[in-house]
């Protein structure tokens, strides 16, 4: 039925809540504003958790619609991204940590150059005007915005409810407490508020990232691991409330549950890529 999410749907938003960033501009933006000393020193942390967020979408959908993944161009593609990502991984683990910082921010600066050179050039191959791109694209976004706003208040109440009951306060100091118990390093701890929020809320988990960096420093393991955090997923309920409230959708089926599992999946892979970029910060 018309109200019920279907397989081409649950899997555009299970990939889309994943958050495929290529570029963290905003995150950036954010750790200039705080005065970082190297900002773009979290561009290739967030694109390694993103991209496994990405795969974890992609894997537990196509899972559950019995979709073949062993085809050779899907094999490809994944394959050959996978095996780019996983020799960075390899090649950073044997240099010292003042060698992966600075391996880090030539090779985030350089892949961001690039992107926008072949974003320019492939406008000018194809002969596009790229802002009369964008304006033609979001021509729909105040009509859009009108339909979701019942959904949006409803979630932003929620959040409001939690931030000021204390809850967040109260399951951070329950993580640490089992982290410390167990002997274990609790300083990505102090980054989990974003983690938590951003399922929720982008200018909340937003919020969350500027106070990690404002308390503990824009340097500070605890402010980069919520810079990757911020960008290694994105905001699943939002998503959800945009696109199944613009099209009526109410039964969307599993994907909220594999989509929460995607942003797991983000979040692991956050904070073991922090302590591997920045363990000894």
């Amino acid at each position: 039925s018309k109200d019920t999410a279907s397989n081409a749907q649950i899997m555009f938003l299970a990939l889309h809540a994943s958050g495929l960033t290529l570029i963290p501009v905003s995150i950036i933006a954010a750790r200039a504003a705080v005065r970082a000393e190297n900002p773009t020193d979290i561009f290739i942390p967030c694109m390694i958790a993103t991209f496994a967020a990405t795969m974890a979408a992609m894997i537990l959908v196509s899972l559950r619609q019995k979709i073949n993944l062993l085809q050779p161009v899907i094999l490809a593609w994944v394959g050959g991204l996978s095996a780019i990502i996983a020799l960075l991984v390899v090649y950073l683990t044997s240099l010292s940590t003042d060698s992966v910082q600075s391996f880090s921010g030539l090779l985030s600066n350089g892949l961001i150059l690039g992107i926008f050179v072949i974003i320019i050039a492939g406008a000018l191959y194809k002969k596009i005007d790229v802002f009369d791109a964008f304006v033609s694209g979001a021509k729909g976004g105040f009509e859009t915005a009108v339909r979701i706003i019942p959904y949006l208040v409803g979630m932003l109440v929620a959040i409001s409810m939690l931030r000021t009951s204390g809850t967040f306060d109260v399951v951070i100091n329950g993580f640490k407490a089992v982290f410390a118990a167990l002997g274990t390093d609790t300083r990505f701890v102090d980054g989990i508020p974003t983690a938590l929020i951003k399922p929720l809320s982008g200018s909340g988990a937003r919020g969350m990232m500027i106070d990690t960096m404002k308390n503990y420093g824009p340097d500070s393991f605890a402010g980069r691991l919520a810079c990757v955090l911020q960008g290694s997923s994105d905001t699943t309920f939002y998503v959800i409330a945009v696109y199944f409230g613009a099209v009526a959708v109410r039964n969307t089926r599993y994907a909220i549950g594999t989509m929460l599992l995607a942003d797991l999946v983000g979040i692991l892979t956050s904070i073991g890529i922090c302590y591997l970029f920045f363990g000894n910060v």
